[in-house]
């Protein structure tokens, strides 16, 4: 775990699955009989991932255990635990091509709009959850970067923020006036309501005036998807979908869109083109009278 955390910038978040996913193998190792390590060839790796495949875990959980489980021999061999590693030739099953799920813009305005009357009452929660999911949506952040944000990272003047990202890569996001002026509600008349001496300098408090978790953020996300009632979309993700394909749709450049969502990979934020031509041939079936 040290290596992860330290030479390859894993999150918390990501260690913790990490730790999960070598303890199953571990338990899968002694229950068939292992005493050492050593002892796991390629036969047990595949029966340990058949096993779950027949336990109904998803095809993406598989193949991040599958990355797991080879990271893992490859660092037992390096530090001399093992002579040869089993898992060079254990394949990851292919990942379901499935389609993230995207609001309407109109049901975004519904969204927006059930937040803008909360808040006008001007209590702190109502403020704050306004400015996350604005936030949230204009500049597509992962839920766990909207939690680590401190005050010092909003730059109101130019209209940014400064992300910290997977394995600690930092980039810098716009978003546009409706966030800038929910944030400045937020940090005005709700945030002083709720800070504490251990605040700090985090930017989004909860309750009791520590930084939120990203628990309370989908919770808070969730409730409002719930209140839709026309979709079945859940969590902060949503809205980190729903912008990259709005900007996508409003002919935002493909890179520009991968540098903003932070994405290492161009494939990666390839799936949002699908996501609009997956769109645009549903208006097509809807509306044209010979679809």
């Amino acid at each position: 775990m040290h290596y992860q955390r330290t030479e390859r910038g894993r999150s918390e978040h990501t260690l913790r699955a990490y730790g999960g996913d070598v303890d199953s193998l571990l338990i899968h190792a002694v229950t068939e009989g292992n005493v050492a390590l050593s002892d796991v060839d390629l036969a047990s790796l595949r029966r340990w991932l058949g096993q779950q495949s027949a336990e109904g875990l998803s095809r993406s959980t598989l193949a991040r255990r599958t990355a797991t489980v080879r990271s893992f021999m490859s660092w037992a061999q390096r530090e001399g635990l093992l002579a040869v590693d089993p898992a060079l030739r254990l394949r990851a099953p292919q990942r379901g091509k499935s389609l993230p799920a995207v609001l309407q813009q109109q049901q975004l305005r519904r969204l927006m709009d059930d937040l803008l009357a909360a808040a006008e009452t001007l209590e702190p929660l109502p403020l704050r959850d306004l400015a996350m999911v604005e936030l949230l949506y204009g500049t597509g952040i992962r839920v766990g970067e909207l939690a680590g944000l401190d005050v010092l990272d909003i730059n109101r003047e130019r209209r940014t923020i400064k992300v910290l990202g997977k394995g600690n890569k930092e980039r810098t996001v716009p978003f546009g006036v409706p966030a800038d002026r929910a944030v400045a509600r937020w940090l005005e008349l709700g945030r002083p309501k709720l800070v504490q001496p251990h605040s700090s300098a985090a930017l989004f408090l909860g309750q009791r005036g520590g930084r939120i978790d990203q628990r309370t953020v989908r919770t808070v996300v969730d409730r409002l998807l719930g209140k839709l009632g026309d979709t079945s979309a859940t969590g902060p993700h949503t809205l980190r979908h729903t912008a990259a394909t709005h900007l996508l749709d409003g002919g935002a450049d493909l890179r520009a869109v991968q540098e903003i969502l932070g994405h290492s990979s161009l494939a990666t934020t390839q799936l949002y083109t699908h996501v609009s031509v997956e769109r645009l041939r549903e208006s097509y079936r809807t509306a044209h009278p010979r679809a």
